[in-house]
């Protein structure tokens, strides 16, 4: 079952681990080990925080992602999505902030996974998603033109518009060897992949470019120019330095680290599904999410999620159990140790072009453009999401684009509710197949029937009033048809309470039709249902019809 909370790496080792298997796992797990070593120091920097973060967090969380997780082939670590918020973060409240908001960020994700809210992730409409995927793109895209062309800033840059005005203003002090580099890097980036896929094209632009810089000294930025040396070991592990009153300001950010996480990770997960057949547990997958965020801070690590990029390449290189994962870990680690320091000489233009074209690739503008000749309500969200992303805030967007979204699918079930007023039904709606059909009763003079149709809630609760407005002398007999009601809410039955009230100061009887069980089970314990009586409801039209000729005094 999906909603088991058991990780699918014990459900493998269960049901039998092959040698064969394990051959395939190893070697899918060194390759997509060394195309995260570029992308993990990539988006670290990016991120405001030192490179080596990044590869921490690739180890430890990647490993406990894999160990944990509820999608077999699933690959954990640092991601794009994570950069604007993650850099926010740390610009206000440094990396101790960052690491609280993490902490946080893991518990939401616990609960959420043990709640049982996977299943809930999917209502996140598809146009807020690509709205602030397609800012995050633009954000990083943007945010690499100091690195792409070796500017001195003249003054510090947040914000998007602000980015823009102070490159701008910094452009006489470009790097023309900067830009060579970033070009050269692209160049390998793009055509590479044409010859092979066997070795990563974000390695052979960092093994040329890092070779020519060096080799011909140019006068290029680097990580050991920026940064200083990388640390070759694992730091060990240490709560991070928490102050209270940082809590409720890092509130929002922890939502919004444990929304992306939960999105990332089981996108991530149902593209995995779709290339190997499998089904992931996607409660388990919020379970694991939450473990590695809780972890990865005590590592001096960055918040993490599924990628779905690197889970392709693992399912692309013969990759089917969490092994494979581990493996992507343990490699990580084991070249960080062998090779980390090193990473000093990789120069910054070449981690400037990978981000590009990650963002490129993350923007998905294809599926953006495509939305945009979908109906206005998609189109509002879309846009709102991704504008308030660029130039407000991720967090205002992610909030607003829940709460926008669902505004706007209350008003379209609000407006598929219908009210109808069907005494006197006209022929052109009338249905031959409908065996209930009103048009082939006889409704006696002084008895009105409305019938609803759809979601009876708080959204449709003033047409309903509406509709009941229409009747210009209060009937003897007033029928309620609710054969078609597929759901009520404690609005409508107030809605309900108010016309019972009306109805008997009128001297109207009030008739329910059509109540079926679930229905039912819906009214009773409503002072609503005490107050109308059992007597009151029938199952069908023809029951509700009788008992108000009974209560006209007409013989049947």
């Amino acid at each position: 079952m999906t909603s088991r909370l058991v990780p699918e790496l014990w459900c493998c080792l269960k049901q039998g681990y092959r040698r064969s298997q394990l051959l395939n796992d190893v070697v899918a797990g060194v390759i997509v080990g060394i195309v995260a070593l570029p992308l993990a120091i990539a988006f670290a920097i990016a991120s405001g925080v030192k490179p080596e973060q990044g590869l921490f967090t690739a180890v430890v969380a990647g490993f406990l992602i894999s160990v944990f997780s509820g999608s077999r082939v699933q690959i954990g670590g640092p991601t794009g999505a994570f950069i604007v918020v993650v850099y926010a973060i740390v610009e206000q409240h440094g990396y101790g902030g960052l690491a609280v908001a993490t902490l946080m960020a893991g518990a939401l994700l616990l609960v959420m996974g043990f709640a049982r809210l996977g299943a809930a992730i999917r209502f996140i409409p598809y146009p807020m998603t690509v709205g602030f995927t397609a800012g995050i793109a633009l954000i990083i895209a943007v945010t690499q033109g100091r690195d792409l062309l070796g500017l001195t800033l003249v003054r510090p840059a947040s914000g998007f518009v602000t980015r823009l005005q102070v490159y701008a203003e910094s452009l006489g002090s470009w790097n023309p060897m900067a830009l060579l580099v970033a070009a050269i890097a692209l160049l390998i980036l793009v055509l590479w992949p044409r010859l092979t896929h066997k070795i990563p094209g974000s390695i052979v632009a960092l093994l040329v470019t890092t070779a020519l810089v060096h080799g011909l000294d140019w006068p290029v930025t680097t990580i050991g120019s920026e940064f200083g040396g990388v640390p070759s070991v694992l730091p060990r592990p240490s709560l991070p330095e928490m102050h209270w009153e940082m809590v409720p300001d890092l509130l929002p950010a922890a939502f919004t680290i444990a929304m992306l996480g939960a999105i990332e990770s089981l996108l991530s997960a149902v593209v995995a599904d779709g290339m190997t057949g499998m089904r992931h547990k996607s409660n388990m997958e919020l379970v694991a999410q939450g473990l590695a965020n809780l972890v990865s801070p005590l590592f001096g690590g960055i918040p993490a999620t599924g990628a779905i990029a690197r889970t392709a390449t693992n399912i692309k290189n013969g990759g089917r159990t969490p092994v494979a994962g581990m493996v992507h870990a343990l490699t990580l680690l084991l070249i960080m140790l062998a090779f980390g320091r090193w990473a000093a000489w990789i120069p910054m233009p070449t981690l400037a072009a990978i981000l590009l074209v990650v963002s490129y690739h993350m923007s998905e503008w294809r599926h953006f453009v495509r939305l945009l000749r979908s109906p206005k309500h998609d189109i509002l969200v879309l846009l709102s999401t991704f504008f308030l992303t660029v130039f407000v805030d991720l967090t205002v967007a992610i909030e607003t684009g829940v709460v926008l979204s669902a505004l706007l699918f209350m008003q379209r079930m609000a407006n598929a509710t219908e009210i109808r007023h069907i005494s006197r039904e006209v022929d052109e709606d009338f249905d031959e197949e409908d065996v209930l059909s009103i048009q082939t009763r006889d409704i006696p003079e002084g008895v009105e029937v409305f019938e609803v149709h759809g979601p009876f809630f708080f959204g449709a609760a003033n047409r309903f009033k509406d509709a009941m407005s229409v009747i210009e002398e209060p009937p003897q007999v007033l029928i309620l048809r609710m054969r078609h009601i597929s759901s009520l809410d404690a609005t409508a039955l107030r809605v309900m309470e108010d016309l019972l009230e009306k109805s008997t100061g009128e001297h109207t009887r009030l008739i329910l039709s059509g109540v079926t069980a679930s229905l039912l089970r819906s009214l009773e314990g409503s002072s609503f249902y005490h107050h109308l009586g059992a007597n009151h409801a029938y199952p069908d039209i023809d029951a509700a019809l009788v008992a108000a000729r009974r209560h006209l005094g007409l013989a049947e």
